[in-house]
């Protein structure tokens, strides 16, 4: 998604419970970050969160303009998504603040085949003796040092269930964890000033990226982690349905 230039300068941010671990310096990218803050105004709780996490035990790392998202439970630890290529001083200092480190990682799941996304895969790899997934459509078209498994709808992973969200490219997953309603989109769902569906611009098809947005709407999600933009820690449920109400019918 356009030519990324990175020096590795890091930041470290805390607010709203979120951890931030930004990289400074000159990137240029087609996708520059939301700088939007959720709406508050939602009559629905937020998720509880734990010290130093966004919602529930998850925690973000916000590497330039897109994010990845570490759930760290008992000692285990799983990312989801690895950012651009140069992200690994950024997610493991994300770790580090977790009280983990590389051995704690168990399972790494990328949401989809863009390099924003899958970037730091290379890099990590080699640190961890983790199962590294990705869903069965986008799976072959992953460049990986190590064999990845393929994930499809339903499947279960560290408490968490996949759910196929088809759209922004034809094997796009997300992560589900039932226990809290917390949603980790990929770029299924993004924020730019209220919660919005895939980008069209890097979007492989829009039909289904609006089918994927209903079905989504019809689940029981209290949060939403998208890979770009802020996220959605109250009135998740609302802000999908409303969300709806703005798609072609």
């Amino acid at each position: 998604m356009g030519d990324l230039r990175l020096t590795r300068r890091l930041l470290f941010t805390a607010g709203a419970g979120a951890l931030g671990v930004t990289v400074l310096g000159s990137c240029s990218s087609s996708s520059p970050p939301a700088s939007s803050t959720p709406s508050s105004a939602s009559p629905e709780a937020p998720v509880p969160a734990a010290s130093g996490a966004v919602a529930g035990d998850w925690r973000r790392v916000d590497i330039s303009y897109v994010a990845a998202y570490i759930l760290v439970r008992e000692g285990e630890a799983a990312i989801v998504d690895l950012g651009i290529p140069g992200s690994q001083a950024a997610i493991e200092d994300g770790l580090k603040a977790a009280g983990a480190g590389w051995g704690s990682v168990k399972h790494i799941v990328l949401t989809h085949l863009h390099d924003d996304h899958v970037g730091g895969l290379a890099e990590i790899a080699p640190l961890v003796k983790a199962n590294i997934y990705a869903g069965t459509g986008d799976l072959s078209s992953i460049i990986s040092p190590k064999p990845l498994k393929p994930l499809a709808d339903g499947d279960e992973v560290f408490g968490m269930r996949i759910v196929d969200t088809p759209g922004h490219t034809l094997g796009h997953i997300s992560v589900f964890e039932p226990s809290t309603g917390v949603l980790v989109a990929g770029d299924a769902l993004r924020f730019a000033g209220r919660l919005e569906n895939s980008d069209p611009q890097y979007t492989a098809d829009l039909v289904k990226a609006d089918e994927t947005v209903r079905k989504l709407a019809a689940m029981d999600i209290r949060a939403i982690l998208p890979g770009h933009g802020e996220p959605v820690v109250a009135g998740a449920s609302a802000a999908l349905k409303e969300l709806v109400t703005r798609l072609p019918s």
